[in-house]
C-alpha cells in the first residue's frame, strides 16, 4: 500500500465565509478541487449559524473538543453532538444549522459526493498493531486523534493531530500501525468497484 502521512502543521486552515468559524482541510480527493469526491476536516464553531449545502453528499461529523453542539435540520430530528467522537450521519441536500450548548467547539468532518464514493467512519482505541489490507478501489484514512503511533512499513511516527493516507497501488504489501491512543477510520470505497464487485457476486 502506498501510505501518506498529513502532518497537523500542514493542513489547510480557511476562515469560513460568514465569519463564524474555520475549516482545516486534512485531505480531500481530487486534492485542491472544489467539487471533491471526498473531503475530510476539522471545524472550529465560534458560532450558531447554518451549515454550508453539499447537494449530493452524505456527511458524517462528530464532537472533537468542547461542551458540544445541537445540529437542528429541516428533514429529520434534531441530534446533540455531546460524547466526543461519536458520529452522526446525514445528508448533505437537507438545510442544517447548528446550536452551540456551551462555548465553541472543534469537531470532525467526512464529506463524500454518494454517486462515486462510500464511506464507513469507525472510532477506534490503538492498543498495539492495527494492520490495513489493501483492497481494489479502496482507500484508508487513520486520524490519530490522541496518542503516538508508529507506521512500521515506513518508519514513520504520528502524533496527535496528525494523519495517515493509505491508498491500494499493485503491491500486496499491508500497511501495520502501532501505538497507544484512539483513533478515527475512514473507508473510503469506490461506488463503481462496489457496484462490480456485486455483479460478480
Amino acid at each position: 500500500m502506498r501510505a501518506q502521512v498529513l502532518r497537523k502543521a500542514e493542513h489547510r486552515r480557511m476562515r469560513w465565509k460568514n465569519g463564524g468559524g474555520w475549516t482545516s482541510e486534512i485531505a480531500a480527493h481530487p486534492a485542491g478541487a472544489e467539487a471533491f469526491d471526498w473531503r475530510i476536516s476539522i471545524a472550529e464553531i465560534e458560532s450558531d449559524g447554518p451549515f454550508s449545502a453539499f447537494p449530493g453528499c452524505d456527511r458524517h461529523i462528530a464532537l472533537l473538543e468542547g461542551n458540544g453542539m445541537q445540529l437542528d435540520f429541516d428533514a429529520a430530528p434534531a441530534e446533540r453532538l455531546e460524547q466526543r467522537l461519536r458520529f452522526v450521519t446525514f445528508s448533505g441536500d437537507w438545510r442544517a444549522s447548528g446550536r452551540l450548548l456551551s462555548g465553541p467547539v472543534r469537531d470532525f468532518n467526512v464529506i463524500v459526493r454518494r454517486d462515486a464514493v462510500r464511506a464507513d467512519v469507525l472510532y477506534r482505541p490503538l492498543v498495539g498493531p492495527m494492520v490495513f489490507f489493501p483492497e481494489a478501489g479502496t482507500t484508508w484514512f487513520v486520524y490519530l486523534a490522541g496518542g503516538q503511533a508508529l507506521l512500521k512499513n515506513a518508519g514513520a511516527t504520528l502524533e496527535a493531530g496528525d494523519a495517515l493516507l493509505l491508498e491500494s497501488d499493485a503491491s500486496t504489501h499491508s500497511a501495520v500501525l502501532s501505538g497507544g491512543g484512539e483513533a478515527v477510520l475512514v473507508k473510503l470505497v469506490r461506488v463503481s468497484e462496489q457496484r462490480a464487485a456485486a455483479d460478480q457476486q
